[in-house]
């Protein structure tokens, strides 16, 4: 007899993540027109803030650095690439479940007026991408003379 644990709470989990995914979906497919809904999986990401850069830090396990492209245009910043489905030249995969998601995958980003698109540099290692983007030096006030 096959005795398998109870885990009331891991079909809400899996149902929250799914519906986030739903509506992130239709959240940017609303922003920008375009038709997100090809988009198989959502890489994670972070976004961190320091006082001179933002910090994009995506998790895309299984995608080599060259096969993301990054783009930037008109403000909005855009993460793009796709993550194979490893193939097996024998007949049975003898695969038993299969959790892993592959497909493509697409993101994208508003920046702030203060991010310098100029100067934005990424890279990628061991599944992990990061994007940074520095922050234009801000204008100081400039003082103007009132004359008599």
């Amino acid at each position: 007899m096959l005795l398998t644990r109870y885990e009331p709470w891991s079909a809400m989990r899996q149902l929250q993540n799914e519906m986030s995914r739903v509506f992130d979906r239709a959240v940017a497919g609303a922003e920008d027109g375009s038709n997100v809904a090809t988009s198989r999986w959502t890489p994670a990401v972070d976004i961190k803030e320091d006082s001179g850069q933002f910090t994009i830090t995506a998790d895309i396990p299984g995608v080599e650095p060259d096969g993301i492209e990054v783009t930037m245009e008109n403000g909005v910043l855009t993460i793009k690439g796709e993550r194979k489905l490893e193939t097996r030249d024998e007949g049975d995969n003898g695969y038993r479940r299969v959790e892993r998601v592959y497909g493509s995958f697409y993101r994208r980003f508003t920046l702030p007026d203060t991010a310098d698109a100029e100067a934005i540099s990424a890279s990628g290692k061991h599944g992990v991408l990061e994007v940074v983007i520095p922050k234009r030096a801000a204008l100081q006030p400039k003082r103007i003379a009132v004359s008599h």
